[in-house]
């Protein structure tokens, strides 16, 4: 490893790697010896909409950065540039909304999310690109940090260091790569793509007649065409349905109905998917497999999705930011948090019937109802009351007169 003065890591000219998209192409197997994820969003609409239902959801959440206070309280960090990366635009060409979106994606699918940092002359991050994470490379250097190589859309390797780039990882086996939910559950989001391509395959080359017309005589090839055209232009199409038909000549029609070997594969099709959920942390009503709803397990996963699924999400991207984007003195005094208590507000009248308990019991002042409700504080609206029969333990209550 070659140092500048100072200990400072040089980024030495080497030639580029391989190019990682080069697994993705055909008669490549993928990296990990299952299935890609491009394979798996295209045969499964299920995975589709967790990975977009989990980025979508956090990314439209609040994501601040407070500083602590010195009666233990907190405040927005606003007037600090790293603020607005976060929560207005991420870069000139990306809003905030989009580049949380493309990160959270990226880690769902890939098991890591890479960001370069930009910043300004005294530190502060002014700016964050999100990168394609099939094109960066990652390598742990002597000293035990890391070194980024991304190569772009013309071909050119860019080399970062460590201090230069966000790198958000997922479950990791080595400390340095994360591993996404594809890679660890690939047997099954196998087998689910497996299923929609024995599907396709069906439809495309198998024979399912709706029905058997028989005839105890046997018909000439002329007589055959009369009788499917007669058939046809009496019963088919969405107009002629629930018409009677009517054959002489013995004639006797056999519908043909589902199979047993069908109905086991279109239950082994819903296993599947329900295996996608999971692997995920989706639970199975968020993305529309409604099978086993009722209206109380409805709320109950609808609740179980923030604090199961986004929750873990969001703090594992919380603590790869504050890693990354803060130094150590910053870490001291601020910290990086989503707010995801407006996925929590429920209904208005247990959000309300909340405010009215914490009201009373002297937790919140009616401008912390208002600014919980995204109202303007009122004047005078920042007292807290107590009960009047709370008091310590052996005093004597005082006497209002």
């Amino acid at each position: 490893m070659k140092l500048w003065p100072f200990n400072m890591e040089k980024r030495a000219a080497e030639p580029a790697p391989v190019d990682p998209y080069l697994a993705g192409w055909p008669g490549y197997p993928p990296a990990w010896g299952g299935v890609s994820a491009d394979a798996l969003l295209s045969n499964s609409a299920v995975a589709v909409r967790c990975v977009n239902l989990r980025s979508e959801m956090l990314a439209s959440v609040g994501l601040f950065v407070f500083r602590r206070t010195s009666d233990g309280g907190r405040e927005r960090a606003d007037d600090l540039s790293l603020y607005s990366v976060l929560h207005d635009l991420m870069n000139p060409q990306m809003t905030a909304y989009e580049g949380r979106e493309f990160l959270i994606r990226s880690l769902d699918l890939h098991g890591n999310a890479y960001a370069r940092i930009e910043r300004d002359n005294r530190g502060q991050v002014t700016a964050l690109y999100p990168l394609d994470p099939g094109m960066v490379s990652v390598e742990r250097l002597d000293s035990g940090r890391l070194r980024y190589k991304h190569t772009d859309a013309r071909g050119g390797l860019q080399t970062y260091i460590q201090d230069e780039m966000l790198h958000v990882r997922g479950p990791s086996r080595d400390g340095m790569m994360g591993v996404s939910a594809i890679q660890f559950g690939r047997g099954a989001m196998s087998l689910r793509v497996s299923q929609a391509e024995t599907a396709t395959s069906l439809i495309a080359n198998g024979l399912r007649p709706s029905g058997v017309m028989s005839y105890d005589e046997r018909l000439t090839g002329d007589a055959r065409v009369k009788i499917r055209e007669a058939v046809a232009d009496r019963l088919q199409g969405s107009s002629n349905a629930g018409q009677l038909l009517i054959m002489d000549g013995g004639a006797k029609y056999t519908p043909m109905a589902w199979t047993a070997e069908d109905a086991e594969f279109l239950a082994s099709q819903k296993l599947s998917n329900e295996d996608v959920a999971r692997l995920f942390g989706v639970p199975p009503t968020s993305v529309g497999i409604t099978d086993k709803a009722t209206y109380s397990n409805t709320e109950q996963e609808a609740r179980s999705l923030v604090a199961n699924c986004l929750g873990p999400l969001a703090s594992r991207i919380e603590a790869a930011m504050l890693r990354c984007l803060l130094t150590e003195e910053g870490r001291r005094s601020l910290y990086i948090e989503h707010d995801l208590a407006a996925l929590l507000k429920g209904d208005v009248a247990a959000r309300f019937e909340a405010y009215r308990i914490g009201r009373e019991i002297g937790a919140l002042s009616p401008n912390d109802i208002r600014r919980r409700e995204n109202e303007t504080p009122i004047p005078g609206g920042d007292v807290y009351h107590q009960p009047a029969n709370w008091i310590a333990l052996g005093a004597t209550p005082e006497v209002v007169t």
